[in-house]
């Protein structure tokens, strides 16, 4: 009997080591291609790129990292294809937005993924997200805003995108002048389409800002007037915050429940649901110790990116509390963002 359970026990451990050994070596000589549903220039495009310079060390094998820009319908092509077409095998990386979870929660058309399935990663960030109108409004504050004559337009990567949700729902619950305008291939063309005024306004992160928007904020063509978030950046702390004008009921329920949760659930990195739990394992260990490269934290600190990361697990558990809105909430979210 003695002998019996040695043999097990020595099985197991031999299959265990065989395991592992088959994930030490599945990297070695692979790439993994991280996909920005984005164009290249904007932050989720400048995060990836930095962290696709870093991560392949800590990989068992050390893979090269490749960024596929892969474009449209508001980031959706990109991560639908993360989700149906990549193979589970861990060496394709998708980066959604968080708002794409709130339009499959209202069955927003274009959604093929259930983003209760993906595998998260990690996030090097959670956004500060901002809503910002061009100088020549000649507005200054949220009340110059109110009493606006005509509505000021916002540029948007299209359904599904942050700086098309937080201005839809920002507009319903402070009854703000605004419109949508639809349909940019990244926030690096909403930047030109805001210098050239074709659009006047644009909701974006206080993250991504600071990098990729240089000039606007130094040269004060960038005006910030209200931050989209459950409570005001170290940086930003005399602009208010949406909830400091949300009057009705519904409105702060609006924004408690929806808009002050886009940061923590911001600029995920997700694989293909069905990747080995090994792999995933694997990649979220990478992906935090990365986070504490000196070298990453350099390149992020020359880029003028934010460093505050959440671990795959810790990001898993905020989508799931997003999946668990108020359901009354909904039907007054689909009004507004269909």
């Amino acid at each position: 009997m003695k002998l019996s359970l040695r043999l097990l026990a020595l099985a197991l451990m031999l299959s265990t080591a065989s395991v592992a050994f088959a994930q030490d070596t599945f990297f070695k000589g692979k790439t993994v291609r991280i996909i920005v549903p984005f164009s290249a220039g904007g932050g989720y495009d400048v995060y990836s790129r930095i962290i696709g310079r870093h991560m392949g060390k800590y990989i068992p094998g050390n893979p090269v990292f490749v960024v596929e820009n892969m474009t449209g319908a508001g980031g959706l092509i990109g991560i639908n294809h993360v989700y149906k077409v990549s193979k589970p095998d861990g060496l394709t990386i998708g980066t959604p937005i968080g708002t794409m979870f709130i339009d499959q929660l209202i069955g927003k058309p274009g959604i093929e993924f259930d983003g209760r399935k993906f595998e998260y990663i990690g996030a090097p960030a959670q956004d500060t997200q901002l809503l910002i109108v061009h100088k020549r409004t000649g507005i200054k504050s949220v009340e110059q805003w109110l009493a606006h004559p005509a509505p000021v337009k916002f540029g948007s990567t299209g359904p599904g995108s942050a700086n098309e949700s937080i201005p839809k729902i920002a507009k319903e619950a402070l009854n703000l002048p605004l419109q949508v305008v639809s349909g940019y291939k990244g926030s690096s063309v909403i930047r030109l389409a805001f210098n050239g005024g074709e659009v006047d306004g644009v909701a974006n992160a206080w993250e991504s800002m600071v990098s990729t928007w240089p000039e606007e904020l130094r040269n004060g063509d960038a005006v910030i007037l209200l931050q989209a978030s459950g409570k005001r950046h170290p940086e930003l702390a005399n602009v208010p915050l949406v909830i400091d004008y949300a009057k009705t009921d519904m409105a702060k329920k609006l924004v408690r429940g929806v808009i002050n949760n886009f940061g923590a659930t911001a600029r995920p990195y997700v694989v293909t649901p069905g990747t080995p739990k090994a792999r995933v394992e694997i990649l979220r260990k990478a992906f935090m110790d990365t986070m504490k490269d000196p070298e990453f934290g350099a390149e992020l600190k020359k880029a003028k990116l934010d460093l505050n990361s959440l671990d795959g697990q810790t990001l898993e558990n905020n989508i799931k509390e997003l999946f668990a809105l108020d359901k009354a909430l909904i039907p007054k979210l689909t009004e507004i963002l269909k």
